[in-house]
């Protein structure tokens, strides 16, 4: 034998196979649905009894995504799809007919204050450089929708950074915001597996006003750390008098349902400045703790 090189694979890849499938001569048998192959045949991966492998997929793609990223961490930034930017609340208060628009309006100009605190509480985090073996630490991540996962993303661009942003399928068009990094751009189907792929990279996690999604996300994100299924993080919750004033986490200490250090999950903030300082001192407290490297 005088070619010792060895080949790096013996069959055809997938794409290849895909493409030959393309130009098959043309018969009953081959124009049939069970013909086609399975990869290829969308009508099979939709049925009810193929969503296992749905959800696979699902959990798999993005996940290739960020770790050929190199996404080590993200911060991740949960709030309100309804709270704009200052400039835009303020068009609405102006445009309000009646007085409960008017009202709702005025919250929302008293909320926006937000936008520019995420925006910048963005920035901060995306200034990290990578590590020693170039890995991306505390990648801002949001929902990749408008408001206040908009200007999360925004924040990021401002500095020259990406950012990943995770929509979801709804029954009303929801595209993703223009600072998203469109690599880092996803979309899913399934609310339970887009949840998992928040946390599986977060370090530190800022919930900012919001409704019903907002409120989903992060008491899963509270019972999880609440129950020992992951390891606590610094979650951060923007505006106390908002927090205090829809969930009464006293009342629930005091009716026995949770314990008083349960409340010690989370932390209140009020500016950007003041959650980065959380976050590093969380980190750097566990710097301290963590044993030192056998001699």
């Amino acid at each position: 034998m005088t070619d010792t090189r060895v080949p790096s694979r013996m069959f055809p890849r997938a794409k290849q196979d895909a493409e030959s499938a393309k130009t098959a001569i043309s018969t009953p048998q081959t124009q049939h649905p069970s013909y086609k192959l399975a990869f290829q045949d969308m009508d099979f991966l939709l049925r009810e009894d193929l969503r296992p492998v749905r959800f696979q997929l699902e959990l798999l793609k993005p996940e290739l995504i960020l770790d050929e990223a190199k996404i080590a961490s993200t911060f991740v930034f949960y709030g309100s799809a309804r709270i704009p930017e200052p400039a835009k609340a303020q068009s609405m208060l102006d445009l309000a007919s009646d007085d409960a628009g008017r009202r709702r309006a005025e919250s929302l100009v008293a909320k926006s204050k937000y936008y520019d605190v995420a925006r910048e509480l963005a920035r901060l985090a995306s200034r990290l450089p990578r590590d020693e073996k170039g890995m991306r630490h505390f990648v801002v991540c949001s929902g990749g929708g408008p408001s206040i996962m908009e200007a999360a993303n925004r924040g990021a661009q401002d500095v020259g950074a990406d950012s990943v942003g995770l929509n979801i399928v709804l029954p009303h068009e929801q595209a993703p915001n223009p600072y998203v990094t469109p690599s880092l751009s996803m979309q899913f189907h399934y609310f339970a597996l887009r949840k998992m792929h928040f946390l599986l990279r977060a370090r530190a996690l800022a919930a900012f006003p919001g409704g019903f999604g907002t409120f989903d996300e992060l008491f899963e994100l509270l019972t999880l750390i609440q129950t020992g299924k992951i390891k606590p993080l610094p979650v951060l919750l923007f505006g106390r008098e908002f927090w205090e004033r829809v969930v009464n986490f006293s009342a629930l200490v005091e009716e026995g349902v949770i314990s008083e250090r349960d409340l010690d999950i989370f932390t209140y903030v009020e500016t950007p400045e003041e959650a980065w300082e959380v976050v590093r001192k969380f980190y750097d407290e566990r710097a301290n703790q963590e044993p030192p490297p056998p001699a």
